[in-house]
């Protein structure tokens, strides 16, 4: 794996998300890695979706061109409460903006 900025995706709405995704590039992270495990995996890749289309008004003041550069997954064995271990699928995505930021108004 490469040095990236990571975002770790859970239970929030997707674009906050984003605006973490927004806030990273603005920051000079232009390589950024979301990182899901189990259900949360679909919200990553929505949000990586929304990042590449920018789309929404947050989206809009990513940099001119968010690209999806790479892609894994893979499997975590987690304990529970109850001390059995379970297998829980994970997915890193990472995302490269190249360009100008949009200003805000």
């Amino acid at each position: 794996m490469t040095d990236a900025r990571v975002v770790y995706v859970g239970k929030k709405p997707s674009f906050s998300y984003v605006k973490a995704v927004m806030m990273a590039m603005k920051d000079g992270e232009r390589l950024v890695r979301l990182q899901a495990r189990g259900q949360a995996i679909g919200r990553a890749v929505d949000v990586a979706e929304i990042c590449r289309r920018r789309h929404g008004i947050i989206a809009s003041m990513l940099p001119e061109k968010v690209t999806i550069v790479d892609i894994k997954t893979d499997s975590v064995e987690l304990e529970d409460a109850d001390g059995r271990t379970k297998t829980v699928s994970s997915m890193y995505i990472e995302l490269l903006g190249e360009g100008e930021m949009a200003e805000e108004e």
